[in-house]
C-alpha cells in the first residue's frame, strides 16, 4: 500500500504551525450574555452567511492542509437549522483527530445522545454561575435548569471530555468561583476561567472596573482547594491546574494577564466567511469571496489558506482600559 502524501503545514511568519480551526455556523443565539453581545443585536441577513455546504468544504480544505481539530462555535451552533447534518460530515473529514463543540448548553438536554454519535469528541459549555438569578441577569434570557440538566445529558452521553467555560466578572460572580470548581469537582468534568476579552461595545458594565484576572481566581480557589501545575493541554489557551484528589482540571485562559500569543496554533472563521488570524486584531481574508469567485475550485481556496498565514500577527493588542478597537462582538467572532 502506498503510503499517503502528507499534509501541507500551515506555518505563519513566526513559525507556529496552526492546526485548529475554530468556526462560527451562526452569529444568532437563544442568549443575549451581557459580555458578548448587545441586548437589541441585529443579525446578519442569510444572503451574507456561509451555507452549510461552505462550511464544509472550508472546513474539508483546512483538514487537507494539515488542521487537526475544528472546533464549532456561534452564536449558539445547535441553533442553525442542520447544525447536526454538518456536524456528521465534518466528523467524518479524513485527518481529522477531533471535532468539538462550544455551546451554552440550552439544547443539550435534546441532542447530547445526537452530537457524540455525530462525531464530536469534546463538550465545552458556558456557565457562569449557579445561581439562578444572577443567570437569568447575565443571560438575559437563559434558564439555568435548563443548562444545568444538560450538562447531566452530556456527562450519560459519554463525551471524551466536557468542560465548563466561565467569564469572572468582579461584583457579578467573582465570588462563585469555588462554587463553579466545586460544582465541575462533583460532576467528574473541567472548568475554565476565562478573562473577559475587549471585543464589541457593550453598555450593561464597565470592563476595566468588572475586571477579575486568573491570579485574583486562583488566590480565591487556593482558600478551598490544591491546584497541582498540570502540563496538560487540549489544543486552546487554557493553562490548566489539577485539583487535588479529584479528575477535575482548571483551566485559565488569560488574555490579559498572561499573553498566551508565542504558542498560537488557531484560527478563526466567522459565519460570514472571513478568516481571523487572530481574535485580537482585524487581520483576515474573505474566504467567502474566494469560494464564490472560484466555485468548486479547492486548490484556488487552498491556495489563499496557505497565504493567509502571511498575515497572522505576531500577538493580540487588548487593553482592558480604553475603548475595544475590534467593534464586532462575540457571537460574530466565533466563541
Amino acid at each position: 500500500m502506498t503510503p499517503s502524501k502528507p499534509a501541507v503545514q500551515l506555518i505563519d511568519r513566526f513559525g507556529r504551525k496552526v492546526d485548529y480551526l475554530r468556526i462560527s455556523i451562526t452569529d444568532r443565539c437563544d442568549f443575549r450574555c451581557v459580555y458578548c453581545m448587545a441586548e437589541d443585536m441585529t443579525f446578519l441577513p442569510r444572503a451574507q452567511i456561509l451555507t452549510l455546504e461552505e462550511i464544509y468544504t472550508l472546513a474539508k480544505a483546512f483538514a487537507e492542509l494539515g488542521v487537526k481539530k475544528i472546533r464549532v462555535t456561534g452564536g449558539e451552533p445547535l441553533v442553525r437549522k442542520g447544525a447536526l447534518e454538518l456536524l456528521q460530515k465534518i466528523g467524518s473529514i479524513d485527518g481529522l483527530n477531533e471535532l468539538a463543540i462550544t455551546t451554552n448548553g440550552s439544547q443539550l438536554e435534546a441532542m447530547a445522545a445526537s452530537l457524540k454519535e455525530a462525531g464530536v469528541k469534546r463538550i465545552n459549555i458556558s456557565l457562569d454561575t449557579l445561581d439562578a438569578d444572577k443567570f437569568k441577569a447575565i443571560t438575559r434570557t437563559g434558564d439555568l435548569q435548563k443548562v444545568l440538566n444538560g450538562i447531566q445529558a452530556a456527562r450519560s452521553a459519554g463525551f471524551e471530555g466536557i468542560k465548563i467555560n466561565a467569564v469572572i466578572l468582579k461584583n457579578r460572580n467573582h465570588l462563585e468561583v469555588n462554587d463553579l470548581v466545586q460544582f465541575a469537582v462533583n460532576n467528574g468534568i473541567d472548568i475554565s476561567f476565562i478573562e473577559e476579552m475587549p471585543l464589541g461595545i457593550v453598555n450593561q458594565h464597565d470592563r476595566s472596573e468588572a475586571y477579575y484576572s486568573s491570579d485574583l481566581i486562583k488566590a480565591d480557589l487556593a482558600r478551598n482547594f490544591s491546584l497541582l501545575v498540570s502540563a496538560e493541554k487540549t489544543g486552546g489557551p487554557s493553562n490548566y491546574f489539577r485539583i487535588s484528589g479529584s479528575q477535575t482540571r482548571v483551566g485559565f485562559i488569560s488574555p490579559h494577564s498572561e499573553n498566551f500569543c508565542s504558542t498560537c496554533n488557531r484560527v478563526r472563521l466567522t459565519v460570514e466567511g472571513r478568516l481571523l488570524l487572530c481574535l485580537g486584531n482585524e487581520h483576515s481574508v474573505d474566504l467567502k469571496k474566494v469560494m464564490r469567485a472560484n466555485p468548486g475550485d479547492m486548490a484556488v481556496l487552498k491556495q489563499a489558506i496557505i497565504e493567509a498565514m502571511l498575515i497572522k500577527p505576531e500577538k493580540h493588542e487588548f487593553n482592558i482600559h480604553e475603548q475595544p478597537v475590534i467593534l464586532r462582538y462575540m457571537n460574530m467572532t466565533g466563541g
